[in-house]
């Protein structure tokens, strides 16, 4: 059989897109490890902000509000950006960064919205659309949609060869060889590494490590407590079931593609960055992990056709902004991919910004 597209990867890129793409094309979805997800979807902070990863990615994750919100993967949370008075310059930048846009933001006591702060942190500008996602609900109902569209998945298909032959890609995989007209990567921090494969030029899109952990913290977060951002970009907290906090130390430390684990130093950074914050002490680290983001050099995403291979479509660079930016994104690498116009939520985002031809 020859599949009319086969996507690499079955993260939140790969399974979006092809549940976007529904039943219009008969859609193989290759997947290396056992499960999708298992890199960074599984690993997501899971939070969705509106001014994470800058005006560049604002429309995506604007766009994506209404579906995540009437889908119930949101929850109310909001995000309070905090510093020193040395940082009064970053909030205004960040102020005036989104100044024009729909996102709210606006300046606060931020002693008045975290009990416990230390002193010296005296300037707050708050976001209130900030929200929990639900990653994982929402990760497997784009895989529920890929399966009742008709769609074949295949886990432990980790890459392997690939031959292009009359508009065909031959398609090798640790799980077996597969052909489709299309092939698209979708394949995270390792999207380089497939486009190697694939006989398509790197575009230079590197994979960085993430660490998070759960904290259990004297006392427990109160209710109410937001999503708490360093405007330094030092660190950022938010509270959990049983009041836990989810603390980064806002890492972004470079790797090879892997299995990524935390490292003792970033989880000790993270704590001593969080009690200079708060007056609350850590009774325990219940939990540690670390996950991966991968961005292109000017850390946009990366949705299009290769510019020297035919057949060959970019569905990567998503950073860590690929969950809240999912349904949008979804949208448009289906349009491109299908040939067809951009409508409803995304008609007016200019995705050329996103192109592949920009490199």
């Amino acid at each position: 059989m020859t599949y009319d597209i086969a996507i690499v990867g079955a993260g939140i890129a790969g399974a979006s897109l092809a549940a976007a793409i529904g039943d219009r094309a008969r859609v193989l979805l290759l997947e290396a490890e056992d499960q999708p997800g298992y890199h960074a979807t599984g690993r997501s902070a899971a939070f969705w902000s509106e001014t994470y990863g800058g005006p560049g990615i604002q429309p995506l994750t604007s766009a994506s509000g209404a579906a995540l919100r009437d889908g119930g993967y949101l929850q109310p949370l909001g995000s309070l950006h905090i510093g020193r008075a040395e940082d009064e310059r970053r909030a205004e930048a960040l102020l005036a960064e989104f100044a024009g846009t729909a996102v709210e933001l606006s300046r606060v006591d931020p002693a008045a919205r975290v009990p416990g702060l230390r002193e010296g942190w005296t300037v707050g500008v708050w976001e209130p659309s900030c929200a929990y996602i639900d990653v994982g609900n929402l990760h497997g109902d784009y895989l529920a949609a890929v399966r009742r569209a008709g769609a074949t998945v295949v886990t432990r298909a980790g890459l392997e060869r690939t031959t292009r032959e009359d508009g065909v890609w031959r398609i090798e995989t640790r799980a077996g060889a597969f052909a489709a007209r299309l092939l698209v990567n979708a394949a995270g921090a390792w999207a380089d590494a497939v486009a190697r494969i694939a006989g398509a030029a790197p575009l230079g899109i590197a994979a960085y490590r993430r660490t998070v952990v759960q904290l259990r913290p004297d006392p427990l977060a109160p209710a109410g407590l937001p999503h708490v951002a360093d405007l330094r970009g030092g660190f950022y907290f938010k509270p959990e079931a049983g009041g836990r906090l989810w603390l980064s130390p806002h890492d972004e430390i470079a790797t090879d593609p892997c299995d990524a684990a935390p490292e003792e130093l970033d989880v000790a950074l993270a704590v001593d960055r969080f009690e200079g914050v708060v007056d609350w002490r850590v009774a325990a680290v219940e939990r540690r992990w670390a996950g991966l983001r991968s961005f292109a050099p000017d850390r946009l995403p990366v949705y299009g056709f290769d510019v020297k291979v035919p057949g060959f479509f970019w569905f990567a660079g998503q950073g860590g902004f690929g969950i809240q930016t999912a349904p949008a994104a979804a949208v448009i690498g289906a349009a491109l991919v299908l040939g067809e116009g951009m409508r409803g939520e995304v008609a007016g985002i200019d995705v050329e910004r996103y192109a592949a031809a920009r490199f």
